[in-house]
């Protein structure tokens, strides 16, 4: 209701302003065009929300909404097929009008991206937050503005719920117990001592959920079994990054067994290190092979626990686009939605060493990778 009436005014302001001479479309064209080249995420959003006006009237009857979608980056495979998932979904054969913003791994970026949305009325705003923290102050501004806010991938720490309207994503420090659990009973079926696991970490970008819960189920498992944790230290998700990260610790330790990524990209930078310098990559840690332990599930990422590269691969399904769509269309039919909505995620092993993992009382089965697997992916 606030939006209609904001929209009222200002279309009763532009009628008031046309019958008292329309001379001021030059100065209009400028100042769209120095708007244009404020910043770099203004200008993305602006071009890619170039049809927003002429497609807003459709908006408040029903025919067409209007998406603002503040996405993190474009850092990793996962990331792509997540853009992918929106943009399909909300696409105009669909009939939505989506306003796409590459925040470019700034959360500045993101912040900049969402007070657009709020200033072109956006039907709703949907945003993948770089990090947890830091969102109160935008949030409220779109709370204000009668503009519901749904969260996708990671999640917000934010003081107050009401900011966001819903959440949807994966439970990562469910998808770090998973992992865990089977390298422990990966280790006890092949008779390998707890104590001889020494471990390195590549975490993801620090404060994002998939760090802090994938780093928090590693770090518990050490904790409970007796594994030695060499030295956890952001990969920040790329595959560059990985691969720097892998050489630096190669460098310190000579006694590394397992590398644990916190994504794809991470793990295939890593497996170029470890080649390198001459490490063979495999599950065989009793003979001197380094165990590379990766979550995703992407279709590359499958592909290398098919070739043996990557031995557990924990999936994170980056699909989206159909989740927030139901989301949004239940909030048009008056319904109201879940909080919080996680995804089901599946486990995929080189081997049936193990052939299900145990957490928390609930059992998660494990799927041995093939060809076939890797065809069926969306992703």
């Amino acid at each position: 209701m606030k939006k209609k009436m904001i929209s009222t005014f200002l279309a009763f302001s532009m009628v008031t302003a046309l019958l008292a001479g329309c001379g001021s479309s030059g100065s209009a064209t400028t100042a769209t065009t120095a708007a244009n080249g404020a910043s770099t995420t203004a200008a993305q959003a602006d071009t890619t929300a170039a049809g927003a006006e002429s497609t807003k009237a459709d908006s408040d009857s029903g025919k067409t909404l209007t998406i603002g979608f503040s996405q993190v980056g474009a850092e990793s495979d996962w990331r792509t097929a997540n853009t992918e998932s929106m943009k399909s979904t909300f696409s105009a054969e669909n009939g939505y009008n989506l306003i796409f913003d590459d925040a470019q791994q700034k959360q500045e970026n993101q912040i900049t991206a969402i007070r657009n949305f709020i200033q072109q009325e956006v039907d709703y705003i949907v945003l993948a937050p770089v990090t947890e923290t830091g969102w109160d102050t935008v949030l409220q501004e779109a709370k204000d503005a009668g503009i519901p806010v749904i969260i996708v991938d990671r999640m917000v720490n934010v003081s107050d719920d009401s900011l966001y309207t819903a959440w949807v994503g994966s439970d990562f420090e469910l998808e770090g117990q998973k992992a865990a659990e089977w390298l422990n009973s990966f280790a006890t079926a092949k008779g390998i001592d707890p104590s001889s696991l020494n471990i390195v970490d590549i975490q993801g970008t620090i404060g994002a959920s998939a760090q802090i819960g994938r780093t928090k189920g590693l770090q518990d498992a050490v904790d409970k079994y007796g594994w030695n944790l060499l030295e956890a230290t952001t990969g920040e998700f790329t595959q560059a990054k990985g691969q720097e990260v892998m050489e630096s610790m190669l460098k310190s330790y000579d006694n590394i067994n397992v590398v644990y990524c916190e994504n794809d990209n991470e793990a295939f930078g890593a497996i170029d290190a470890l080649e390198a310098a001459g490490k063979t990559v495999g599950s065989d840690i009793a003979n001197g092979q380094v165990m590379v332990m990766s979550f995703d599930s992407t279709k590359a990422g499958l592909t290398d626990v098919l070739s043996q590269k990557i031995t557990l691969n924990t999936e994170c399904n980056p699909l989206h686009g159909p989740r927030v769509e139901d989301i949004i269309k239940a909030l048009e039919a008056g319904q109201t939605v879940d909080k919080k909505k996680y995804v089901d995620e599946s486990i995929f092993a080189v081997d049936d060493t193990v052939k299900s993992v145990t957490v928390d009382g609930n059992s998660y089965d494990v799927t041995v990778v093939t060809q076939d697997v890797i065809d069926q992916r969306a992703y």
